[in-house]
């Protein structure tokens, strides 16, 4: 599988990366069964059957066991761990944590992602993330302390390199003006039908839409070299069942990924995340299936290249409106 080689890193990931969410079985404090563990085992390695490189965690997936699972499957497969890189995710904190009573909220402070990556690596059953993301925005953020915690985390050799998840480009140039530390990639949702982070750039200087503190996020990660993560790439399936759609406008998306696919004697998932990599922002697309047939066939898009008539039919399809 073609790779990305992230700027200011000695990283190599593979264009498209396998997301651990549902590897943890059922979201909540009861134990993974037997089946849900041998379900994650061989979901995990047919995504290294099938290149795929970087594994992305957060420490909240189904209340920490998806990276409890994770860390058995690399217990049992001696030598993974050295052929793959895992991204976990924190500042995420649910109702009732730590304290009853407590609400949910977001927690960037220093004690909480200290504590968060400590957790994780036990959870993994290694020394070391390779990257770790800050999950979502906290409106409590004071930069300074989030610094020292990148600060020690990465002299400790408990974190390699730094990103953020679902932020503005004001929001990363404020964590970097203080962090040491570059911020090498921004995970955000991203799908031909949740296209919002691409449409900006069309819509500029027409009737105003949406939350405009996004805007230009995309441009800002090409200028800084900052790489485009996009979760939910497929839409949670949407983009694959015409008929299960509830508006017109995703119900004629899936149709033209079909046609497409069958066109190309290819997969729908491979169009649909073929589109996603066909932009040069250089977008890696997380993937979040535990069938291995449709990793398979999410993998396909690596061969699939889309032209740019293909990619703008698709895109205009998906808009649900003609362009400007």
């Amino acid at each position: 599988m073609k790779t990305y080689r992230i700027p200011r890193t000695d990283l190599e990931v593979t264009r498209i990366a396998y997301g651990c969410m549902k590897i943890g079985g059922r979201w909540n404090h009861g134990p993974i069964t037997s089946d849900e563990r041998a379900r994650a085992e061989r979901a995990v390695v047919a995504a290294v059957e099938q290149g795929l490189t970087l594994f992305d965690h957060a420490d909240i997936y189904c209340m920490g066991k998806s990276e409890e699972v994770f860390g058995d499957i690399l217990r049992a497969h001696p030598g993974l761990r050295d052929r793959i890189l895992i991204q976990s995710k924190c500042g995420i904190r649910f109702p009732n944590d730590p304290d009853p009573g407590a609400p949910h909220r977001f927690d960037f402070s220093y004690r909480h992602i200290v504590a968060s990556v400590e957790g994780s690596l036990k959870r993994l059953q290694t020394d070391r993330l390779d990257v770790l993301l800050l999950h979502r925005p906290d409106a409590l953020v004071e930069p300074e302390e989030v610094a020292r915690a990148f600060d020690d985390l990465h002299r400790a050799g408990k974190v390699r390199y730094f990103g953020v998840s679902n932020h503005t480009p004001w929001q990363i140039s404020l964590l970097q003006k203080y962090a040491a530390q570059p911020i090498i990639a921004n995970q955000v949702e991203l799908s031909l039908l949740h296209a919002d982070l691409i449409d900006d750039g069309i819509v500029a200087n027409q009737q105003p839409h949406g939350y405009t503190a996004s805007a230009g996020t995309l441009d800002y990660c090409r200028e800084h070299g900052i790489l485009v993560q996009a979760w939910g790439p497929v839409a949670g399936g949407r983009l694959f069942d015409s008929q299960r759609q509830q508006d017109e406008r995703a119900q004629q998306t899936a149709a033209l990924v079909a046609k497409m696919a069958q066109a190309k004697g290819t997969t729908p998932e491979a169009i649909a995340l073929a589109w996603l990599l066909r932009h040069p922002a250089g977008i890696q697309p997380i993937i979040g299936t535990v069938e291995p047939a449709r990793i398979a066939a999410s993998c396909a898009a690596d061969a699939v290249t889309l032209s740019r008539e293909a990619w703008y039919e698709l895109f205009v399809t998906a808009r649900g409106a003609p362009l400007p």
